[in-house]
């Protein structure tokens, strides 16, 4: 063969192998773009330190008063009759994530109109006044899209990302102040590429608005969850009856028999001048109490404790103790 035309077959050859490559590629490239990648999510909630999470809790008792959307994202867009949908899924989020560490009894106040008005209907007279220990106050102050693409010779790309800034407060029922405040963050975001007009449509990604906001709240809730658990349980004396101090506390609290409680006779109270609200100094210390037994219900349950050190009053008058607390031996 001539060596002109060894060299134009050489040379027709290397074009072939180089556009079957070229092809190799390119649809290597569409067919991994028709499987797009699940949402991610930017921020993950840190994990409960080791110190709150170990050992017998006593469960304090906390409702959530109340989740607002602040956005006009959600007034905009997600409006039901109650005008506030994305705020009802941030409580549920945040109830749910109360619920899963076990240490908490979460009292309803979202439905509690509903719940009285089903025992109206089931010819039960009683309402719920289960009070709570604390109350969490919590809004969305932000919370938003964007959609972001990117367009190259062979290929198309678009990212869907989401945000959302959570902000809850928490507040003692008994002194009515707000002991902690904090805010949390959360982002998640899906990509879709096509290439060579293979590979799925940007579709609006409805997910993503689930996912940001369950990010918000759990890089907040388990800051929440240990300031809760750092507060003293507390307990009250209700009367003294048949040699047994009637003490607030049950089973569901993991209050148990043989468990023993300190006594405090609470401090003073007096006004602050540079804020004008009053104050209440720190208790003293003035006796003990064991658990003997338990008697009642379900929320109706109470304890009956004995008296193991100090001089305490022996009435069945409520209001006798109405200057006394109880709290969990440390």
């Amino acid at each position: 063969m001539p060596i002109a035309s060894l060299k134009h077959t050489n040379f027709t050859m290397d074009r072939l192998v180089f556009r079957y490559l070229l092809l190799t590629s390119v649809l290597t490239t569409a067919l991994s773009a028709a499987k797009p990648p699940p949402p991610i999510v930017v921020d993950q909630s840190p994990a409960i330190s080791a110190t709150q999470s170990q050992g017998r809790t006593l469960k304090r008792k906390v409702a959530i008063a109340r989740f607002t959307n602040e956005t006009s994202y959600g007034r905009s867009f997600l409006v039901d009759k109650d005008a506030n949908p994305i705020g009802k899924q941030a409580l549920d989020i945040l109830s749910k994530k109360l619920l899963d560490t076990g240490k908490f009894i979460l009292l309803e106040r979202a439905d509690l109109e509903k719940i009285n008005a089903e025992l109206g209907l089931a010819g039960t007279s009683n309402t719920l006044k289960n009070a709570a220990d604390f109350l969490v106050v919590g809004s969305i102050t932000a919370f938003g899209r964007k959609n972001e693409g990117e367009v190259g010779v062979f290929t198309r790309k678009r990212r869907q990302t989401a945000f959302a800034k959570v902000t809850l407060r928490l507040v003692d029922v008994q002194s009515g102040m707000v002991i902690y405040a904090e805010e949390g963050s959360g982002e998640a975001y899906s990509e879709q590429k096509s290439s060579l007009g293979l590979g799925p449509t940007a579709d609006y990604d409805s997910s993503l608005n689930d996912k940001v906001l369950d990010a918000a709240i759990s890089n907040l809730a388990s800051k929440v969850i240990e300031n809760l658990l750092g507060k003293p349980w507390r307990a009250y004396i209700l009367a003294h009856a048949d040699g047994s101090y009637v003490v607030t506390g049950s089973k569901d609290q993991g209050l148990a028999i043989g468990d023993v409680l300190d006594v405090y006779s609470k401090g003073k109270g007096v006004k602050n001048p540079q804020t004008g609200m009053d104050v209440t100094l720190p208790g003293k210390k003035v006796g003990q109490l064991k658990v003997d037994a338990f008697t009642g219900e379900s929320d109706n349950e109470v304890a009956l404790a004995s008296l193991i050190s100090g001089d305490l009053p022996r009435a069945d008058d409520p209001a006798t103790y109405a200057a006394f607390y109880l709290q969990d031996t440390k």
